[in-house]
């Protein structure tokens, strides 16, 4: 097959889970079938490389379309960008696979100009994320119109959770012959346990006091500042590490500094902030030492980082919303916190001083009983070699576009 990538992320240009998920994929389709697909990858930044049968070239804007207001402004380059990637897709095509709103469009152009299968994977949805608006303004309405459109469109669409399933059948109201559930994946060698003291004291953590973790960006949807909140109610003598960065926001970001400012000043914790996006074998040596991973997520269609602390043998306390729970074993790999959203659509909890309240008790749940710990650290490491691997995931994946091609 010939199958294109459209993406918004792309080493060495990654943010946020989609362009792990994109990376990995990406690695797995070329190796499959002993490298018999031609794969092309579209994506937002300046990379070009030729490697075997993968094929890169980064789409950049070359002029500055006007805008209403500044938040307008990301919709515009999006566009930009997407004409040029639909413009850029091979006519021999089999398959155009898009990874988030940034290049619906793009695919949704494709799919008449060459004849090939559109298939879209839900990392997130924009209904389920109302905060966007902070960060778009009212180009917000246009990107959600613009993936209930390619939604509607799509011959085929890849869920990485039963609860992502739901919520596009639902939503955008997809036939279920249309939708395949396969989940996001992991590498057991890369990610694994990698102590390095000297990597956590070059950002000012002690190696010899237990701390608490938070890897992920600093927006709504991952729910730091619920964390933060939580921070006071930690078992005395824990560390907090953030390793939090790459704000939605100016006003996310100050609100974030505010609240980090307050826990300093109302609680003898040792909170470390750190603000730049580490490198992965950096991350994964924090994984390594941290006693407990949390992820207070508020929105979470499944929730790769939860897959990478596991993977190093660390416990996880996560939000049980979206597709944690098809990660997490209560009680066995970690634990699960419920999280009552305030509405269908709006998925802050309803009660958020509780809900910071539920993150710390069972944080100090592990901290108290640091064996038990180790014991779920050891079952989610192998409950990851068991389930979840990129190359299960890719081979899932190829027979997905087979069957669509036929």
């Amino acid at each position: 097959m010939r199958i294109t990538i459209l993406t918004n992320e792309y080493p060495p240009h990654i943010y946020g889970g989609a362009g792990v998920h994109v990376e990995y994929l990406t690695r797995e389709l070329a190796r499959a079938d002993g490298g018999a697909h031609h794969i092309d990858v579209l994506c937002f930044g300046d990379q070009h490389e030729e490697e075997g049968n993968v094929h890169v070239r980064g789409v950049a804007p070359e002029t500055h379309p006007p805008a209403q207001e500044a938040r307008h402004e990301k919709l515009m380059d999006t566009l930009q960008r997407d004409l040029v990637m639909a413009g850029t897709v091979s006519l021999d095509a089999d398959i155009v696979h898009c990874h988030t709103w940034y290049t619906h469009l793009a695919g949704c152009l494709a799919r008449p100009l060459t004849g090939a299968k559109l298939v879209l994977t839900t990392h997130s949805l924009e209904p389920h994320r109302p905060w966007k608006v902070e960060q778009l303004g009212t180009a917000y309405h246009a990107s959600s119109w613009i993936e209930k459109t390619a939604y509607q469109n799509a011959d085929g669409v890849v869920a990485v959770s039963e609860s992502m399933k739901e919520d596009v059948q639902q939503l955008y109201g997809v036939p279920d012959e249309k939708v395949a559930v396969i989940p996001n994946g992991i590498d057991p060698d890369e990610y694994r346990p990698r102590p390095d003291e000297a990597v956590l004291r070059r950002y000012g953590v002690d190696p010899a006091q237990p701390f608490v973790l938070f890897v992920g960006r600093i927006t709504r949807q991952k729910g730091i500042i619920h964390l933060v909140n939580a921070i006071k109610h930690l078992r005395p003598g824990t560390q907090v590490v953030l390793c939090a960065g790459a704000p939605d926001t100016k006003e996310i970001e100050q609100e974030m500094a505010a609240k980090v400012a307050r826990a300093k000043e109302s609680t003898d914790q040792r909170i470390v902030w750190v603000r730049e996006m580490l490198p992965r074998e950096e991350i994964i040596t924090f994984y390594t030492h941290a006693s407990v991973f949390v992820c207070p997520s508020v929105y979470e269609p499944f929730g790769i980082i939860n897959l990478e602390a596991m993977a190093c043998e660390t416990p996880v306390v996560a939000s049980a919303v979206g597709g944690i729970p098809s990660i997490i074993v209560e009680g066995e790999t970690g634990h699960l916190v419920p999280l009552e959203p305030e509405g269908e659509t709006a998925f802050e909890p309803r009660n958020p001083e509780q809900f910071a309240r539920d993150l710390a008790d069972a944080t100090n749940a592990l901290l108290t009983d640091p064996d038990r710990a180790a014991a779920m650290g050891r079952k989610g490491r192998q409950r990851v070699e068991d389930h979840f691997s990129w190359r299960a995931v890719a081979a899932q994946t190829l027979d997905f576009y087979q069957r669509l091609i036929s």
